[in-house]
C-alpha cells in the first residue's frame, strides 16, 4: 500500500516537479502530499509486460509507455499519477519531445489510454476505481482501463460527454475497445499467467 511521506507543508506541482531525495525511490503526489509507491508485485509486473506486448501489436513502440509517465490529474491540491501502462496520442507524445521530465501536465494532451493494475488491497481498489477514475475523466482521457487481477476482470471506462461510461469484462469475453478495434484477446487469456 502507499505511504505518504511526511513534509512540513503540503507540496505544489512546482515543488513535486523539483523533487529529488537522491534516491530511485517512485511517488505519486497527491492532494500536495507525497506518497511512495510500494514495489509492485510478480503477478501485476507480469500483466504489465503481457499487455505491453500485445499493445505493441497495435501501436509502435513510441507510442507506448510502462511505469515510466506522470500524468498530472486535478484535485483539490496538487496531484500527479504514474500510470501502470499509456498509449499516447501523436499529439501529448510530441508535446513531450523536448521536456526535461517525462510527465503530462495539464497544459499537456492527453493520451489516448490510460491503464492500471489493481493491487491487493481496499485502499488501492478504491484509489483505481473511484478516484483515478475521477481524475482521468476529468482530464478527458479517452479510455481508461481497470485491470483486475482479484476479479479477474477489466473494466473498459470511455469517456463520453464529460464523464466514463463503464463496461466490464468477464471470463470467455473478448475485450472491446474503439481505441483498438481489432483486439481479439480474451480476458481469460489476459488473466492466464496468474493460474
Amino acid at each position: 500500500m502507499s505511504q505518504a511521506i511526511t513534509t512540513q507543508k503540503l507540496m505544489t506541482m512546482e515543488e513535486y516537479l523539483a523533487y529529488d531525495d537522491g534516491t530511485d525511490t517512485r511517488y505519486e503526489l497527491v492532494n500536495g502530499e507525497l506518497f511512495e509507491l510500494p514495489p509492485e508485485s510478480l503477478g501485476n509486473c507480469d500483466l504489465a509486460r503481457f499487455l505491453l506486448i500485445e499493445l505493441l501489436k497495435f501501436f509502435p513502440l513510441t507510442l507506448l509507455a510502462y511505469k515510466d509517465l506522470e500524468i498530472e490529474v486535478t484535485g483539490r491540491r496538487a496531484k500527479c499519477r504514474l500510470p501502470d501502462l499509456v498509449v499516447h496520442t501523436e499529439e501529448s507524445r510530441a508535446a513531450l519531445v523536448d521536456s526535461k521530465r517525462n510527465i503530462l501536465t495539464r497544459d499537456l494532451p492527453p493520451p489516448a489510454l490510460v491503464i492500471e493494475i489493481v493491487s491487493p488491497g481496499a485502499a488501492n481498489r478504491t484509489r483505481d476505481y473511484r478516484h483515478k477514475h475521477t481524475e482521468y475523466a476529468a482530464r478527458e482521457i479517452a479510455e481508461y482501463w481497470i485491470v483486475d487481477p482479484e476479479t479477474r476482470q477489466i473494466t473498459v471506462c470511455q469517456w463520453v460527454e464529460g464523464q466514463y461510461e463503464d463496461t466490464v469484462f468477464v471470463g470467455a469475453e473478448c475485450l472491446r475497445s474503439p481505441l483498438i478495434p481489432a483486439w481479439k484477446l480474451i480476458i481469460d487469456q489476459v488473466f492466464a499467467l496468474q493460474s
